[in-house]
């Protein structure tokens, strides 16, 4: 899959950024790991599944304002555009590393899922950067709130604070909700999120199992075979 994944180096188990991106995605979220997390619990993030899951629901019609062809699919040019209107600076080269992290079929276009991980990816790595006023034109104002929580729940996940979850620090925060069948819950949702087997999860990772999660990727499966 394209994107962004981190190698261990060994004995000393500190992981590695591999590319500029995924670097600039775990330097932001150790940043926003000082700030601490309002989540208490793995069950407090499940509880708010349902809200997250319409609010992100509403970022259709943000998709397809800019799918302008009505493909199905965001390309490197939509992309330009969109990032134009959310007024946020990329240079091509970060474009283009947020394009290939996020196109993970390698088919040269952002379905709908893929896109909401890069909005969520944004929101992260240019945080407050983005004018209100542009939000607002594009529907987004109300977003942020949900990608905050995706990025606090992260933050929960995240125990040591190095940007990345490992499967340890799942299986502690599942063990802290108290279910009984903790331990195969946590390897459960810790192999759905670390899609590269290397026993490392990322913040994009972490999205895209969210996707999952709540089936938005599972919708746009159903409506490619319409």
């Amino acid at each position: 899959m394209g994107g962004v994944t981190g190698k261990l180096e060994s004995p000393e188990m500190v992981w590695v950024p591999e590319t500029k991106l995924e670097a600039k995605m775990v330097e932001a979220m150790q940043r926003r790991a000082s700030k601490g997390t309002a989540m208490k619990s793995f069950n407090s993030i499940i509880l708010k599944f349902p809200k997250i899951d319409e609010s992100l629901r509403k970022c259709k019609a943000i998709f397809e304002q800019f799918d302008e062809d009505s493909n199905g699919a965001i390309d490197h040019e939509e992309l330009k555009k969109c990032l134009n209107k959310l007024e946020v600076s990329f240079t091509e080269e970060e474009i283009n590393d947020l394009f290939n992290a996020c196109d993970i079929n390698e088919d040269m276009g952002m379905k709908f899922n893929e896109f909401i991980v890069l909005l969520c990816l944004v929101h992260l790595l240019k945080d407050n950067a983005t004018s209100l006023e542009a939000k607002s034109r594009m529907g987004m104002q109300n977003l942020e709130a949900t990608f905050e929580t995706l990025v606090d729940a992260f933050v929960f996940l995240d125990k040591n604070k190095d940007g990345y979850v490992s499967k340890n620090e799942m299986v502690q925060a599942i063990n802290e909700s108290g279910e009984r069948s903790s331990g195969r819950i946590a390897m459960k949702r810790f192999e759905e999120m670390d899609w590269d087997k290397n026993g490392s999860v990322n913040f994009k990772e972490f999205l895209f199992a969210f996707t999952r999660w709540v089936g938005i990727d599972e919708e746009e499966e159903e409506e490619g075979r319409v």
